[in-house]
């Protein structure tokens, strides 16, 4: 049975130790991801320093340090990392973001990294997934015409999280939930107009099947907002091509 590596990306020792047992594997690593990967191995091939801002444990932070020799990047979490990150060398860095941030909060952190290292490399183009920006974008759309948002993703995914915090901060509750068994209808009393949104992996069909749940309790009128329309498609991995 083969091993699939998951779309956040893997450190390089993970195929090589796959490799090592004589295993099968499909590297799923998102393009995106793999893009970054990319970068940073340019910058540090160049001696750059990287700062990279992401959070602490995320399996793509994980797989991107994994693509480096340690030492060679630093991560800053927040604007309180960013303003008290004392490098060796401030003239010679870098910064690089981890895919699925909130886009606010990365701009105020770069907004910082570039006032107090005016030389800071930055890169060739926005980090952060289109899926994930589009849907932050989105949500700020729709949140001065709902009373609540129900978000629809894994409480471990990045950017379903991000979403809610978006909400939160157009002045309205939010609620994640993995499913349409996870709604709270207690907490959607006196809600007359409910947002629904969904992290960028989030099926559609959790989607209809929330919206169905909620017909049956209330009488449901739907409105879909689109603010941008995604065209962008990948390939399948070649391994699984061959498959």
């Amino acid at each position: 049975m083969p091993v699939v590596f998951s779309a956040h990306g893997v450190p390089k020792v993970v195929p090589a130790t796959a490799e090592d047992r004589g295993l099968d594997y499909f590297d799923a690593t998102c393009p995106l991801v793999s893009k970054v990967h990319r970068q940073a191995e340019r910058l540090v091939e160049k001696g750059i320093h990287i700062l990279f801002i992401g959070h602490q444990g995320h399996p793509e932070v994980i797989g991107t340090f994994g693509q480096v020799p340690p030492g060679a990047m630093t991560l800053i979490e927040s604007v309180e990392d960013a303003e008290e990150i004392d490098p060796a060398d401030a003239d010679n860095l870098a910064f690089l973001t981890q895919t699925t941030l909130s886009v606010d909060d990365t701009a105020e952190i770069v907004s910082v990294l570039e006032r107090r290292f005016p030389s800071i490399k930055t890169p060739r183009s926005e980090d952060i997934c289109y899926a994930t920006s589009n849907r932050q974008a989105a949500v700020k759309s729709i949140a001065s015409s709902c009373d609540a948002m129900l978000v629809i993703g894994a409480p471990n995914s990045s950017n379903s999280v991000r979403l809610v915090e978006v909400a939160e901060r157009q002045g309205i509750s939010a609620k994640l939930i993995q499913n349409a068994d996870e709604i709270d209808f207690a907490w959607l009393e006196g809600v007359a107009a409910l947002g629904i949104t969904a992290g960028a992996s989030a099926p559609e069909a959790l989607v209809r099947q929330v919206v169905d749940r909620l017909s049956e309790h209330f009488e449901v009128t739907e409105r879909e907002v689109e603010t941008t329309r995604e065209t962008m498609q990948f390939k399948l991995p070649r391994e699984l091509q061959a498959a």
